[in-house]
């Protein structure tokens, strides 16, 4: 899996399946104020990134893709 919970911190790391976002998704249902980490990240399946999009959790790191770290990181952002 390419996603995993440290303490407060969801990782998303190397390339998000769709196998991803049953977690994802439990995670965040479960507590809100988790922050997720894209440093390592470098493709997200569109099923992860439209639960970012519903949650809108706060943000750390910029991911390996530079279309992830110029346009999906910013509008993960900007959208709160």
């Amino acid at each position: 899996m390419s996603v995993r919970l440290d303490g407060n911190i969801i990782h998303l790391e190397e390339d998000c399946r769709v196998e991803d976002a049953e977690p994802l998704l439990g995670w965040l249902q479960a507590d809100q104020t988790r922050i997720v980490d894209l440093t390592e990240v470098r493709h997200i399946h569109t099923a992860v990134l439209q639960i970012l999009m519903a949650f809108r959790p706060a943000i750390r790191g910029t991911a390996k893709d530079t279309f992830l770290r110029d346009w999906i990181i910013p509008a993960l952002a900007g959208g709160k």
